[in-house]
């Protein structure tokens, strides 16, 4: 089995996952920003997917609670088109929803800052990040499960 990266695009960054050797599971890998431009974050998944030995990526599309497309979801396949022309990559889509919401549940509550009070804008980026990558790693991981089952 080809090793896959799991994406969860979002507009200002990107979560990155990665399947290990076997195809098994998924890991967090990274959270980078967003390009400017399509090509700029094509050449980094690119870099990424090289270093990683990954030969296909795995975007989370984020349908409506009903199940439908809607303008995001258009805007993701499109995006995943061009990256796909771009990498030279195979793009597979993946249903993202709620994984935001199931990844904040398994990295647990935000934690206060200092003396109680909110958190740091520091603070709440790093845990956007790591959102965002736990929300990769749970979309890589339904693909992953998903073609186990139907190779079962």
């Amino acid at each position: 089995m080809t090793r896959l990266l799991g994406i969860d695009l979002g507009r200002r960054r990107i979560g990155i996952a990665v399947s290990d050797e076997a195809g098994g599971s998924a890991r967090p890998l990274a959270t980078i920003a967003r390009g400017r431009n399509v090509e700029q974050d094509a050449a980094v998944l690119s870099r990424l997917a090289a270093e990683q030995h990954a030969g296909e990526l795995v975007v989370g599309l984020p349908l409506t609670l009903g199940g439908r497309l809607g303008t995001q979801a258009d805007e993701t396949t499109a995006w995943a088109d061009r990256i796909r022309t771009l990498t030279g990559l195979p793009v597979s889509l993946r249903d993202e929803r709620l994984t935001t919401a199931r990844a904040g549940e398994r990295i647990g509550p935000a934690r206060r800052g200092r003396a109680g009070g909110p958190p740091s804008a520091e603070r709440r980026r790093a845990r956007s990040a790591r959102l965002d990558r736990e929300a990769a790693t749970l979309i890589l991981q339904a693909e992953i499960d998903a073609r186990r089952a139907a190779t079962s």
